[in-house]
């Protein structure tokens, strides 16, 4: 278990990231664009999103306002970035509850988090697709 972000494990990061990271989104989406930056890059159902800006205005534009994330599963990994500084890979799956909608709809979802010298995480890479069938 790699030591990371003030002697938390991997694991421990992960997890709070994921805590946060859902309940911005289900409470104010707009925030969520302060846990990105300009190289950070978003493939949204195979599109890909480039930049803080470009990745906020697409999360803020999905077609629904209101939803509530349920996460079954959180698995990560340490990865190594350039200069040796210790990231993290997030691999999250769950269901996304639509307002007003009877049945949610299961997601797959992964971040890859790498630290800032503040000693706090940023995405620099993340996908989205939702799972049919």
């Amino acid at each position: 278990m790699a030591e990371t972000n003030k002697g938390r494990s991997e694991e421990e990061v992960a997890r709070a990231f994921v805590n946060h990271y859902y309940h911005l989104f289900d409470n104010d989406r707009s925030s969520l664009c302060t846990l990105y930056n300009p190289t950070s890059l978003l493939t949204f159902e195979g599109q890909k999103i480039h930049g803080v800006e470009d990745i906020s205005n697409k999360l803020k534009q999905l077609p629904f306002d209101q939803c509530r994330h349920l996460i079954s599963t959180v698995d990560s990994q340490p990865s190594s970035v350039a200069g040796g500084c210790g990231g993290i890979l997030v691999f999250v799956s769950g269901s996304i509850q639509l307002h007003g909608e009877d049945r949610p709809l299961r997601f797959s979802q992964t971040f890859h988090l790498v630290p800032l010298l503040q000693g706090s995480f940023f995405v620099q890479n993340e996908m989205f697709r939702l799972n049919y069938g």
